[in-house]
């Protein structure tokens, strides 16, 4: 087996990579670039494993690149001759309560962020931000642990999985994942709690964790109400040095509780979210009104505009909500079209600035899509909620590795930069059925002129790059 270190295993897999492989090697050097370790990411020690925690993170970092979907389909690549590591190393791993994976997801991604700093790129007048929004995780297995029924608002019912709440930050450029929990909605029928029945819920899957653990904390997550995991996620970020100008989020999270937190901050930072045209009340000119009634006397004042450069139509009015001061935007794409309403904190921000700011929330959705088609986030099916959360991890962080290298490269799509990595793996499968014939044909030829086989091969591999990399895949599966 190989040395227990990251940087060995990513230059023994890059070996059999040419240089002309733009894809594959931009990836590696990014990876490389994070220069893992148990001690740095603070991946606990096991004395039953031999192989270190770090190294096996980094293989599953790699599995996108080497068209591996799980470890099971690992043990059948010919990259298991450089670990020679069994199944249960990786389940292992993820099982592991004590593993702090929302620690190790932002010291990564923080890395990475870093990374898209220093090549600079950003343009002038982006805005970096933080996002916020909720997706479906469809599951098949019903003995999935906390597993339950959330309603799907994309088939309008409900299905089995979880609610993924996720936050990811935008630097002007790129998007990065850095945070999630999943969540259960247990719902109002008390006979059925989760939308399942007693049955049901004794077959799911259950083990105890030590209320230290990050896999303990995790599971109480479960519970709490999005609105709270929002805010807490917030002050991770925070507290992990990040800093941003805006959080974007949609009408479902724009609430009382969030307007505060943000004006109570002292880096100065401002919410913009969709709100509802709804019942709730806003303070203006000294009356308390809905947002309909608002709009209407700004029409009634002929205070309406068109935007020529977003071909919409718009006004602005800033307001009090709750006794907090703050600025809605109203806008519409047509004449005779519904109303739509923007709310800031920021109320010097003008109306078609703040309509492109919050464009960028849609960089979330294309996580969440890429992410899903690319990496399998939510398509995991282990029965543990540790290693539902450390697929999840591991998901963002192939999502944020390849996104950073999609923008070093110029490939215009993660589709495009997705077919050009297959193209170069496909070639070291290839290389592997082509030993083995190389080989059966060499032994036939060396026996007919009696001549050893390792001078044979030595004869053939001077000069010949292709067929080292052949001998140096043998030489690692004969070590394993």
């Amino acid at each position: 087996m190989l040395p227990n270190k990251s940087t060995t295993i990513l230059s023994e897999i890059k070996g059999f990579f040419t240089s002309s492989e733009k894809a594959s090697n931009a990836i590696f050097d990014t990876l490389s670039s994070l220069k893992f370790s148990d001690q740095k990411f603070d991946l606990p020690n096991d004395i039953r494993d031999c192989y270190s925690k770090s190294d096996v993170v980094m293989l599953m970092l790699l599995f996108p690149l080497l068209q591996i979907r799980n470890a099971y389909d690992y043990c059948k690549s010919p990259v298991y001759y450089l670990f020679s590591s069994g199944k249960d190393v990786f389940y292992r791993l993820k099982n592991n309560p004590n593993i702090n994976w929302r620690l190790l997801g932002y010291r990564v991604s923080l890395k990475l962020i870093r990374l898209a700093e220093k090549r600079g790129e950003k343009p002038a007048d982006s805005h970096s931000c933080l996002i916020i929004d909720d997706t479906d995780l469809p599951k098949t297995g019903r003995c999935i642990e906390l597993i339950g029924r959330v309603w799907s608002h994309v088939i309008n019912r409900s299905r089995l999985g979880f609610k993924g709440l996720f936050m990811g930050f935008h630097d002007g450029k790129s998007f990065f994942g850095l945070d999630f929990s999943l969540h259960g909605e247990k719902g109002s029928n008390q006979s059925k709690p989760y939308g399942l029945s007693k049955k049901q819920l004794k077959a799911r899957y259950s083990k105890k964790r030590n209320k230290e653990s990050a896999g303990y904390q995790r599971e109480q997550e479960y519970d709490k109400t999005k609105i709270q995991t929002m805010l807490s996620m917030i002050r991770t970020a925070i507290t992990n040095g990040l800093r941003f100008e805006y959080i974007l989020v949609d009408s479902w999270f724009v609430c009382e509780w969030l307007i505060r937190f943000v004006l109570t901050r002292k880096i100065g930072c401002h919410l913009l979210g969709m709100t509802k045209m709804g019942k709730a009340k806003y303070t203006c000119n000294a009356k308390e009104l809905t947002a309909n009634e608002i709009i209407e006397g700004l029409k009634r004042k002929k205070r309406i505009k068109r935007s020529k450069l977003l071909n919409v139509w718009y006004v602005s009015e800033v307001v009090e909500y709750k006794g907090l001061s703050v600025k809605l935007f109203f806008c519409k794409t047509t004449r005779k079209g519904k109303w739509s309403v923007l709310l800031s904190t920021n109320t010097k921000l003008e109306f078609e600035e703040a309509y492109r700011i919050y464009a960028t929330r849609w960089a979330i959705e294309v996580f969440f899509k890429e992410s899903k088609q690319y990496f399998g986030l939510g398509k995991s099916q282990s029965q543990d909620f540790d290693a539902q959360i450390a697929d999840t991890t591991i998901s963002m962080l192939q999502y944020n590795t390849l996104s950073l290298v999609k923008r070093f490269t110029d490939y215009e799509t993660m589709g495009e930069l997705f077919r050009q990595t297959k193209a170069e793996t496909l070639m070291l499968t290839i290389a592997e059925q082509i030993w083995k014939y190389l080989i059966e044909i060499l032994q036939t030829i060396a026996e007919i002129f009696e001549i050893e086989l390792d001078t044979i091969i030595e004869k053939l591999v001077e000069e010949n790059l292709a067929i080292i990399k052949l001998i140096n895949l043998e030489g690692l599966k004969n070590a394993a």
